[in-house]
């Protein structure tokens, strides 16, 4: 069983606006929420009903293991607030295509497939994932496919854009 709440890990804001923010590659540190207005920022949370919204760093903070013992890939973290989790990757990448976008799939998917056999689950009837990229903060429209392709295939709601929403 993995603990996906460690409550040494998890940190809280009601702020109505506060940022997801995370080191680049190679820095080996978890991601963060922020509650300061900075460049820092990857992802925007718009808490409008100023509620409390939990984060749970995954990435150097979980371990997800693979059948032979490697190290599985991770999404960077999720938010839970009453009956929502939203799974979060982060990403700070220039430059054309969307290689970041499959690289931030996969991450996400193999995150939620760990999640999704912990009794925990089923606390959260309204499940979403976001890929964030601070270089391309606009929703891509134009993955309308991939993000149906993902509803119908993990039951998350997948966003790729760095404007998350609290309702």
């Amino acid at each position: 069983m993995i603990d996906f709440f460690p409550t040494q890990h998890i940190s809280s804001s009601n702020r109505r606006k506060f940022g997801i923010c995370d080191r680049p590659a190679p820095a080996a540190e978890k991601a963060y929420i922020a509650e300061r207005q900075g460049q820092d920022w990857i992802a925007a949370v718009d808490n409008y009903p100023q509620v409390k919204v939990n984060f749970v760093p995954v990435d150097h903070c979980i371990e997800l293991r693979r059948a032979d013992g490697s190290m599985d890939n991770r999404c960077d973290g999720y938010l839970f607030y009453r009956d929502t989790i939203i799974f979060v990757e982060l990403k700070q990448r220039k430059g054309k295509g969307n290689q970041w976008i499959k690289d931030g799939e996969q991450q996400l998917r193999s995150t939620i497939g760990y999640f999704e056999q912990q009794e925990e689950a089923r606390n959260f009837p309204i499940k979403k994932a976001y890929i964030a990229n601070s270089e391309k903060p606009l929703f891509r429209t134009g993955q309308a496919v991939r993000m149906e392709r993902f509803f119908s295939e993990t039951n998350y709601i997948l966003r790729i854009e760095n404007r998350i929403n609290i309702e």
